[in-house]
């Protein structure tokens, strides 16, 4: 097993960390539960785009520090921006939620979203972004937008509906609450619940296994599952025909047919 490396101070808005192909992005303001400030969307931003481009990467983590997973938007930052006059709720959208958003959503291998505590607003919505989202029993979600009266960001408006359906969406959004994590799962807003004490190990060992296994593949798949969630059925198909030409080409399908024939295991290397 290889050493950990970490890219940041300890004192950071966003730790990220390596070890053997899993890439951990940890919110760290754990003294504010994580709420996201300007300083954080930009490291946050940084690291995101950081892990897609990174071929060495083959899964990320996306998890906060202390109690919380992430508040969402630093309020006591925005008071003080509208007292100042600054008007950048919009473009902080467009310049730092979305770009996350989107690399979440599309990046090339698989995410997991390790949810140790309560995810709201901003928060909420990067929660979702993972392809496994693994909560602890301890933690919830909670919209949170209607109660500061703002509408949705960061593809809350994208991920709730297709996770439980318009109406439900909806009335998580209108009626924000803390959803506790039985009922998240239940909902399906969450793959997985753990007991707290055993949040770390689970991700650690879902990452290892989607860590060890075809990332091109896994990466196709989530990009076909998400065109497909829009597309209509031909375009839908033509997708997937372009990835399974893509896959075709990669070091891991040669691998995964050789070892087929030999019957063998086979060794991925994420290529």
């Amino acid at each position: 097993m290889t050493t950990s490396d970490s890219a940041a101070a300890p004192d950071s808005p966003v730790l990220v960390e390596d070890l053997d192909g899993v890439r951990t992005i940890r919110l760290n303001r754990p003294e504010a539960m994580n709420a996201v400030n300007l300083a954080m969307k930009l490291a946050l931003k940084e690291a995101v785009t950081d892990a897609a481009e990174d071929e060495s990467v083959r899964v990320v983590v996306l998890t906060g520090s202390g109690r919380a997973f992430c508040v969402g938007q630093d309020l006591r930052e925005h008071v003080q921006n509208l007292e100042k006059g600054d008007e950048s709720l919009a473009s902080t959208v467009s310049e730092h939620y979305n770009p996350v958003a989107i690399l979440l959503a599309t990046m090339n291998k698989p995410v997991i979203t390790a949810i140790n505590g309560v995810a709201a607003g901003a928060g909420m919505s990067m929660a979702l972004t993972g392809d496994l989202r693994i909560m602890a029993d301890t933690a919830g979600i909670n919209s949170a937008f209607a109660g500061i009266a703002l509408s949705c960001d960061t593809g809350a408006s994208f991920w709730l509906p297709r996770l439980v359906g318009h109406a439900r969406a909806k009335d998580l959004l209108f009626n924000p609450r803390t959803v506790p994590a039985a009922e998240c799962l239940e909902l399906g807003l969450v793959t997985q619940v753990v007991a707290a004490e055993d949040l770390d190990i689970v991700v650690r060992q879902a990452a290892e296994r989607l860590a060890a296994g075809p990332t091109k593949a896994y990466g196709a798949m989530r990009q076909a599952v998400l065109a497909g969630s829009t597309l209509p059925l031909a375009e839908a198909l033509a997708v997937e025909e372009s990835f399974m030409a893509s896959t075709g080409a990669t070091e891991d399908h040669k691998e995964a047919v050789r070892a087929f024939l030999a019957k063998e295991r086979p060794t991925f290397v994420g290529r």
